[in-house]
């Protein structure tokens, strides 16, 4: 296996640039032009439409697009006049203005504040429930370094996931792993990969009676506002849980080894339509984590950078399932 600390000294070196670009980008519009993923449209997902709301000057951005009826994680990221905003909590309203706008009663929840690797970027999250389909807006008050300020996020709510969803048996992904590959540079991006991730595949890891933890992401090619060392992330987890739980890493890429400084030669791996991630509209190859239980049922699910804090209470509530 990789030794852990020197996979965490090159990749914050890495990840630090990578997240600069990301947020520059964003900030000059070219963002949704840096990779060559196909964006087919989908009325189905949803889309976010950052709106600030007063003169704060805050801009919101929406880590979790794909919102559906029910209960379910909201994360987002508040960026202010001087950086990002990392007050401990922020408050979040969901209310909704579709059709007979006014008609639905919403609660107001505590978002917490998670901070990233190496301390660059971190977002909010909470559990948020959208009783109907259609137009909402989320309503933002936090803490900046200034005061207080106050923002909004325009998004729409589906009422299906177009991704494998809580509760659901995903697809039973047959992903390369060490076994069915000559070299490792076959099977990832990374350019310190954890080999530990790379010893099973998903349809293998559901017989073994354990909870999975799997994370699709791209960590060489992540270009999303939203994008953080998942893959790092998720190897932490695992050298605290790793007699606990399966963990598996599936590359976006199905050829990782020729595309290292040439993405125009990239080809999507199959999972990538099998779990619906090419049919979110503007998808930039965000990842996502999912957090299986022992039977193989989805018990969590994270789109978009998440921490080990958050992966770990998803992990620990799967296996005290019955």
């Amino acid at each position: 296996m990789v030794n852990i600390t020197f996979r965490s000294l090159i990749n914050k070196a890495l990840w630090t640039g990578v997240l600069g670009v990301a947020f520059l980008a964003l900030g000059c519009g070219t963002a949704a032009t840096a990779t060559l993923i196909p964006q087919p449209s989908n009325p189905g997902a949803t889309t976010s439409d950052p709106t600030d709301s007063g003169e704060s000057g805050v801009t919101p951005i929406l880590a979790t697009t794909v919102l559906r009826v029910g209960a379910q994680r909201v994360a987002f990221l508040l960026e202010g006049p001087q950086g990002l905003i990392d007050s401990p909590s922020a408050e979040v309203t969901p209310v909704f203005i579709g059709e007979h706008a006014g008609s639905l009663e919403t609660e107001t929840r505590q978002a917490r504040f998670h901070i990233w690797p190496y301390g660059v970027r971190g977002a909010y999250s909470t559990e948020l429930d959208f009783p109907k389909a259609g137009d909402w807006r989320l309503d933002i008050a936090a803490e900046d370094k200034t005061g207080p300020v106050q923002t909004s996020l325009r998004l729409k709510v589906a009422e299906e996931s177009p991704i494998p969803d809580i509760g659901q048996i995903p697809p039973l992904t047959r992903n390369k792993t060490l076994a069915t590959v000559a070299n490792v540079e076959d099977l990832t991006t990374d350019y310190t990969p954890d080999l530990d991730l790379y010893q099973l595949s998903l349809d293998q890891a559901i017989k073994t009676d354990l909870p999975t933890v799997v994370v699709f992401a791209t960590p060489a090619f992540c270009t999303s506002p939203t994008c953080g060392p998942q893959v790092d992330a998720v190897s932490e987890l695992k050298d605290t849980h790793k007699e606990d739980a399966n963990f598996i890493h599936v590359e976006y890429y199905d050829n990782p080894s020729e595309i290292q400084g040439d993405l125009s030669k990239a080809q999507l791996v199959s999972h990538a339509d099998d779990w619906g991630f090419s049919t979110i509209p503007g998808w930039l190859n965000e990842s996502w984590v999912f957090v299986l239980d022992s039977s193989g049922r989805i018990h969590q699910r994270f789109e978009g950078f998440t921490t080990v804090e958050e992966m770990e209470e998803a992990l620990r509530s799967a296996r005290a399932k019955p």
